[in-house]
């Protein structure tokens, strides 16, 4: 018997991943690959965030 999708991670608030991007934006975390890769994968979790918002106003 197949086994059930796991749950996905719980879902940060929207103003929690604009404090995180903020913080990267501010101390020049940009720089690096790495800072750039995290900037990227806050940007996907700000969009998510975003669309959960959209969702729960509706």
């Amino acid at each position: 018997m197949p086994t059930p999708p796991a749950s996905p991670p719980h879902a940060r608030s929207l103003s929690a991943v604009n404090e995180e991007i903020r913080a990267l934006l501010t101390s020049g975390g940009l720089v690096s690959t790495e800072g750039r890769c995290r900037y990227e994968e806050l940007l996907v979790e700000w969009a998510a965030a975003v669309r959960g918002d959209v969702a729960e106003a509706a």
